[in-house]
Protein backbone atom coordinates (compact mmCIF):
# COMPACT_ATOMS: atom_id res chain seq x y z
CA UNK A 1 0.00 0.00 0.00
CA UNK A 2 1.17 3.72 -0.44
CA UNK A 3 3.50 4.39 2.16
CA UNK A 4 1.26 7.90 2.26
CA UNK A 5 -1.70 6.00 3.51
CA UNK A 6 0.89 5.44 6.66
CA UNK A 7 1.37 8.96 7.07
CA UNK A 8 -2.66 10.33 6.22
CA UNK A 9 -4.81 7.77 6.80
CA UNK A 10 -6.58 8.01 10.53
CA UNK A 11 -6.03 5.20 13.06
CA UNK A 12 -8.41 3.23 14.44
CA UNK A 13 -10.16 3.42 18.03
CA UNK A 14 -9.82 0.32 20.40
CA UNK A 15 -13.63 0.06 21.31
CA UNK A 16 -15.29 -3.29 20.67
CA UNK A 17 -18.95 -3.55 19.88
CA UNK A 18 -21.80 -5.89 21.45
CA UNK A 19 -23.17 -6.71 18.33
CA UNK A 20 -20.39 -9.43 18.08
CA UNK A 21 -21.30 -12.25 19.39
CA UNK A 22 -19.58 -14.18 22.38
CA UNK A 23 -19.36 -18.37 22.89
CA UNK A 24 -16.95 -20.76 24.12
CA UNK A 25 -14.68 -19.82 20.55
CA UNK A 26 -14.16 -16.38 21.80
CA UNK A 27 -10.43 -15.26 22.73
CA UNK A 28 -10.06 -11.79 24.67
CA UNK A 29 -7.91 -9.49 22.81
CA UNK A 30 -5.75 -8.05 25.64
CA UNK A 31 -2.47 -7.55 23.30
CA UNK A 32 -0.80 -7.19 20.03
CA UNK A 33 -0.52 -11.35 19.74
CA UNK A 34 -4.20 -11.84 20.22
CA UNK A 35 -6.90 -12.17 17.91
CA UNK A 36 -10.38 -13.42 17.12
CA UNK A 37 -11.77 -14.56 13.90
CA UNK A 38 -15.63 -13.58 13.41
CA UNK A 39 -18.34 -14.49 10.57
CA UNK A 40 -19.98 -11.53 8.33
CA UNK A 41 -23.08 -12.29 10.06
CA UNK A 42 -20.96 -11.83 13.49
CA UNK A 43 -20.69 -15.22 15.12
CA UNK A 44 -16.75 -15.91 16.13
CA UNK A 45 -15.07 -18.58 14.80
CA UNK A 46 -12.58 -21.09 15.83
CA UNK A 47 -9.38 -21.85 13.73
CA UNK A 48 -9.90 -25.58 14.07
CA UNK A 49 -13.66 -25.46 13.06
CA UNK A 50 -13.58 -23.19 10.04
CA UNK A 51 -16.88 -22.66 7.88
CA UNK A 52 -17.58 -24.13 4.73
CA UNK A 53 -17.53 -20.46 3.14
CA UNK A 54 -13.67 -20.43 4.30
CA UNK A 55 -12.83 -23.91 3.10
CA UNK A 56 -14.83 -23.91 -0.19
CA UNK A 57 -13.38 -20.47 -1.52
CA UNK A 58 -11.02 -20.33 -4.10
CA UNK A 59 -9.49 -17.21 -2.94
CA UNK A 60 -8.93 -16.11 0.66
CA UNK A 61 -7.31 -12.52 0.85
CA UNK A 62 -6.29 -11.46 4.21
CA UNK A 63 -5.59 -7.81 4.84
CA UNK A 64 -3.13 -6.59 7.44
CA UNK A 65 -1.37 -3.41 9.38
CA UNK A 66 1.95 -4.82 7.90
CA UNK A 67 4.07 -4.70 10.97
CA UNK A 68 0.79 -5.60 13.44
CA UNK A 69 2.28 -9.07 15.79
CA UNK A 70 -1.40 -10.60 16.50
CA UNK A 71 -2.63 -10.28 12.27
CA UNK A 72 0.91 -12.07 11.30
CA UNK A 73 0.60 -14.61 14.23
CA UNK A 74 -3.40 -15.58 12.53
CA UNK A 75 -1.91 -15.70 9.24
CA UNK A 76 0.78 -18.12 10.17
CA UNK A 77 -1.96 -20.44 11.68
CA UNK A 78 -4.43 -19.96 9.68
CA UNK A 79 -2.41 -21.07 6.56
CA UNK A 80 -1.30 -24.06 8.56
CA UNK A 81 -4.81 -24.67 9.33
CA UNK A 82 -6.00 -24.83 5.77
CA UNK A 83 -3.02 -27.19 4.46
CA UNK A 84 -4.06 -29.29 6.86
CA UNK A 85 -7.46 -29.68 5.15
CA UNK A 86 -6.53 -28.13 1.42
CA UNK A 87 -3.87 -28.16 -1.44
CA UNK A 88 -2.93 -24.58 -0.65
CA UNK A 89 -0.74 -22.08 -2.26
CA UNK A 90 0.20 -19.17 -0.59
CA UNK A 91 0.34 -15.26 -2.21
CA UNK A 92 1.94 -12.37 -1.21
CA UNK A 93 2.24 -8.52 -1.64
CA UNK A 94 5.64 -8.20 -0.27
CA UNK A 95 7.68 -9.99 -2.84
CA UNK A 96 7.13 -9.12 -6.99
CA UNK A 97 7.00 -10.61 -9.91
CA UNK A 98 10.71 -10.17 -10.40
CA UNK A 99 11.47 -12.05 -7.66
CA UNK A 100 9.97 -15.35 -8.04
CA UNK A 101 12.87 -17.89 -9.17
CA UNK A 102 14.38 -16.01 -5.81
CA UNK A 103 11.65 -17.57 -4.04
CA UNK A 104 11.29 -20.53 -5.87
CA UNK A 105 15.28 -21.37 -4.85
CA UNK A 106 15.24 -20.88 -1.20
CA UNK A 107 11.52 -23.13 -1.09
CA UNK A 108 13.99 -25.67 -3.08
CA UNK A 109 16.76 -25.28 -0.51
CA UNK A 110 18.95 -24.25 -3.33
CA UNK A 111 19.70 -20.68 -0.87
CA UNK A 112 19.66 -19.58 2.12
CA UNK A 113 17.47 -17.27 3.79
CA UNK A 114 19.68 -14.07 3.57
CA UNK A 115 19.92 -14.97 0.18
CA UNK A 116 16.41 -14.57 -0.29
CA UNK A 117 16.12 -11.57 2.24
CA UNK A 118 18.70 -9.75 0.04
CA UNK A 119 18.11 -11.07 -3.29
CA UNK A 120 14.78 -11.09 -3.25
CA UNK A 121 14.33 -7.20 -1.52
CA UNK A 122 12.62 -8.91 1.42
CA UNK A 123 10.88 -6.29 2.91
CA UNK A 124 12.22 -4.84 6.30
CA UNK A 125 10.18 -6.88 8.39
CA UNK A 126 10.99 -10.01 7.08
CA UNK A 127 12.49 -11.62 10.14
CA UNK A 128 10.06 -10.42 12.81
CA UNK A 129 6.87 -11.07 11.02
CA UNK A 130 6.99 -12.87 7.32
CA UNK A 131 9.40 -15.64 8.06
CA UNK A 132 6.87 -17.84 10.09
CA UNK A 133 4.59 -18.11 6.69
CA UNK A 134 7.97 -18.78 4.54
CA UNK A 135 9.19 -21.28 6.56
CA UNK A 136 5.59 -22.92 7.11
CA UNK A 137 5.19 -23.28 3.14
CA UNK A 138 8.81 -24.60 3.21
CA UNK A 139 8.01 -26.91 5.28
CA UNK A 140 4.82 -28.49 3.87
CA UNK A 141 5.71 -28.06 0.47
CA UNK A 142 3.53 -25.26 -0.69
CA UNK A 143 3.56 -22.83 -3.64
CA UNK A 144 4.56 -19.23 -2.80
CA UNK A 145 3.52 -16.66 -5.52
CA UNK A 146 5.81 -13.91 -5.71
CA UNK A 147 2.77 -11.74 -6.81
CA UNK A 148 3.27 -7.59 -6.42
CA UNK A 149 4.56 -5.74 -9.20
CA UNK A 150 8.18 -4.05 -8.99
CA UNK A 151 8.25 -1.14 -6.64
CA UNK A 152 10.44 1.05 -8.85
CA UNK A 153 8.20 0.90 -11.61
CA UNK A 154 4.77 1.56 -9.89
CA UNK A 155 7.13 4.57 -8.09
CA UNK A 156 7.90 5.76 -11.08
CA UNK A 157 3.71 5.64 -12.47
CA UNK A 158 2.73 7.25 -8.93
CA UNK A 159 4.61 10.08 -10.51
CA UNK A 160 4.56 10.39 -14.08
CA UNK A 161 1.06 8.43 -14.37
CA UNK A 162 -0.21 5.28 -16.22
CA UNK A 163 1.43 6.66 -18.93
CA UNK A 164 4.76 5.93 -17.44
CA UNK A 165 3.93 2.10 -19.14
CA UNK A 166 4.74 3.40 -22.30
CA UNK A 167 8.39 3.91 -21.93
CA UNK A 168 8.53 -0.04 -20.42
CA UNK A 169 10.61 -2.51 -22.76
CA UNK A 170 8.45 -5.56 -22.99
CA UNK A 171 10.22 -7.14 -20.22
CA UNK A 172 9.50 -4.69 -17.88
CA UNK A 173 5.78 -4.63 -19.07
CA UNK A 174 5.68 -8.10 -18.32
CA UNK A 175 6.28 -7.60 -14.88
CA UNK A 176 2.63 -5.98 -14.36
CA UNK A 177 -0.44 -6.88 -15.38
CA UNK A 178 -1.78 -6.94 -18.70
CA UNK A 179 -4.52 -4.60 -17.53
CA UNK A 180 -4.14 -1.98 -15.40
CA UNK A 181 -7.78 0.11 -15.21
CA UNK A 182 -7.76 3.86 -13.55
CA UNK A 183 -11.19 4.44 -14.44
CA UNK A 184 -14.26 5.47 -12.16
CA UNK A 185 -15.12 2.78 -9.06
CA UNK A 186 -15.62 2.33 -5.85
CA UNK A 187 -11.98 1.74 -4.94
CA UNK A 188 -11.05 4.95 -6.99
CA UNK A 189 -13.95 6.68 -4.78
CA UNK A 190 -12.26 5.58 -1.88
CA UNK A 191 -8.46 6.19 -3.02
CA UNK A 192 -9.61 9.54 -3.33
CA UNK A 193 -11.39 10.11 0.10
CA UNK A 194 -8.32 9.00 1.63
CA UNK A 195 -5.83 11.57 -0.32
CA UNK A 196 -8.13 14.54 -0.02
CA UNK A 197 -4.96 16.32 1.50
CA UNK A 198 -3.18 16.09 -2.03
CA UNK A 199 -3.43 17.75 -5.94
CA UNK A 200 -6.21 16.28 -7.68
CA UNK A 201 -3.60 15.34 -11.05
CA UNK A 202 -0.46 13.72 -8.25
CA UNK A 203 -3.60 12.20 -6.85
CA UNK A 204 -4.72 10.25 -10.64
CA UNK A 205 -1.38 9.35 -10.57
CA UNK A 206 -0.84 7.44 -6.76
CA UNK A 207 -4.12 6.06 -7.61
CA UNK A 208 -2.20 4.45 -11.41
CA UNK A 209 0.51 3.03 -8.65
CA UNK A 210 -2.18 1.75 -6.66
CA UNK A 211 -3.99 -0.33 -8.70
CA UNK A 212 -1.29 -1.71 -10.87
CA UNK A 213 -0.35 -2.79 -7.65
CA UNK A 214 -3.85 -4.67 -7.19
CA UNK A 215 -4.58 -5.63 -10.63
CA UNK A 216 -0.71 -7.09 -10.95
CA UNK A 217 -1.50 -9.07 -7.80
CA UNK A 218 -4.71 -10.25 -8.90
CA UNK A 219 -3.58 -11.03 -12.26
CA UNK A 220 -0.75 -13.38 -10.76
CA UNK A 221 -3.49 -15.30 -8.49
CA UNK A 222 -5.86 -15.93 -11.45
CA UNK A 223 -2.94 -16.87 -13.68
CA UNK A 224 -1.78 -19.25 -10.73
CA UNK A 225 -5.44 -20.82 -10.74
CA UNK A 226 -5.56 -21.33 -14.13
CA UNK A 227 -2.64 -23.64 -14.40
CA UNK A 228 -3.66 -24.98 -10.88
CA UNK A 229 -6.93 -24.88 -10.63
CA UNK A 230 -7.32 -27.12 -7.56
CA UNK A 231 -5.48 -25.19 -4.94
CA UNK A 232 -7.07 -23.18 -3.20
CA UNK A 233 -4.61 -19.86 -2.92
CA UNK A 234 -4.49 -17.21 0.17
CA UNK A 235 -2.82 -14.21 -0.80
CA UNK A 236 -1.75 -11.66 2.27
CA UNK A 237 -1.96 -7.87 1.60
CA UNK A 238 -2.23 -4.09 3.44
CA UNK A 239 -6.00 -3.63 4.40
CA UNK A 240 -6.57 -1.17 1.92
CA UNK A 241 -6.20 -3.16 -0.96
CA UNK A 242 -8.68 -6.08 0.11
CA UNK A 243 -11.58 -5.00 2.05
CA UNK A 244 -15.26 -4.50 1.36
CA UNK A 245 -14.61 -6.61 -1.83
CA UNK A 246 -12.86 -3.50 -3.62
CA UNK A 247 -9.48 -3.20 -4.83
CA UNK A 248 -7.65 -6.80 -5.60
CA UNK A 249 -11.31 -8.64 -5.05
CA UNK A 250 -12.36 -6.43 -7.53
CA UNK A 251 -9.86 -7.24 -9.84
CA UNK A 252 -9.97 -10.81 -9.94
CA UNK A 253 -13.18 -11.19 -10.29
CA UNK A 254 -12.82 -8.94 -13.83
CA UNK A 255 -10.76 -11.55 -14.58
CA UNK A 256 -12.50 -14.37 -13.77
CA UNK A 257 -15.99 -13.86 -11.88
CA UNK A 258 -16.62 -17.34 -11.37
CA UNK A 259 -14.11 -17.51 -8.59
CA UNK A 260 -15.44 -18.00 -5.30
CA UNK A 261 -13.17 -14.95 -3.39
CA UNK A 262 -13.30 -14.49 0.34
CA UNK A 263 -11.88 -11.41 2.04
CA UNK A 264 -10.93 -11.55 5.99
CA UNK A 265 -10.23 -7.70 6.94
CA UNK A 266 -8.40 -6.74 10.28
CA UNK A 267 -10.16 -4.57 12.78
CA UNK A 268 -10.07 -2.50 16.23
CA UNK A 269 -13.00 -1.20 16.05
CA UNK A 270 -15.91 -4.08 15.81
CA UNK A 271 -18.52 -0.95 15.22
CA UNK A 272 -17.11 0.14 12.01
CA UNK A 273 -16.93 -3.77 11.08
CA UNK A 274 -20.24 -3.90 9.49
CA UNK A 275 -20.03 -3.25 6.52
CA UNK A 276 -20.07 -6.11 3.32
CA UNK A 277 -19.45 -9.81 3.57
CA UNK A 278 -15.95 -9.51 5.01
CA UNK A 279 -14.75 -11.86 7.45
CA UNK A 280 -13.70 -10.03 10.37
CA UNK A 281 -10.25 -10.47 12.49
CA UNK A 282 -10.66 -8.43 15.32
CA UNK A 283 -6.89 -7.16 16.96
CA UNK A 284 -5.94 -4.17 19.07
CA UNK A 285 -5.58 -1.13 17.07
CA UNK A 286 -1.23 -0.41 15.90
CA UNK A 287 -0.29 2.88 18.20
CA UNK A 288 -0.44 5.90 17.18
CA UNK A 289 2.00 6.26 14.88
CA UNK A 290 2.42 10.18 14.92
CA UNK A 291 1.01 12.83 17.39
CA UNK A 292 2.80 16.41 16.45
CA UNK A 293 2.00 17.53 13.05
CA UNK A 294 5.28 18.46 12.62
CA UNK A 295 6.61 15.11 12.89
CA UNK A 296 4.00 13.75 10.28
CA UNK A 297 5.15 16.80 8.23
CA UNK A 298 9.19 15.22 8.73
CA UNK A 299 7.47 12.00 7.53
CA UNK A 300 6.00 13.15 4.49
CA UNK A 301 8.82 14.89 3.33
CA UNK A 302 11.10 12.27 3.74
CA UNK A 303 9.23 10.06 1.45
CA UNK A 304 9.09 13.17 -1.61
CA UNK A 305 12.53 13.98 -1.31
CA UNK A 306 13.46 10.26 -1.60
CA UNK A 307 11.28 10.22 -4.69
CA UNK A 308 12.95 13.30 -6.36
CA UNK A 309 15.88 11.16 -6.29
CA UNK A 310 14.38 7.80 -8.21
CA UNK A 311 15.15 8.09 -11.94
CA UNK A 312 12.03 6.73 -14.53
CA UNK A 313 13.66 6.55 -17.60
Amino acid sequence: MLRLFAIFLSTFALSACSVFSTNSTDTTVGNFYDYQLYSPEKQSISLQKLPREILDADVVLIGEWHTHSGIHRFQTEFLEQLAANNDVALSMEQFSRDKQANVDSYLAGETGEQVLIKSGNAWPNYESDYRPLIELAKQHNLDIIAANAPKPIVRCIGREGIGYLDKLDGQQRALLAQEIDTSASPYKDKFMASMHHGEPEQTEKQFAAQVTWDETMAESITRYLDANPSTQVVHIAGKFHIEQGLGTKASILKRNPNLNVVVISPYADLSGANKGQDFVLHVLAPPTRYVKMENRMAAYQHLTSRNNTLECK
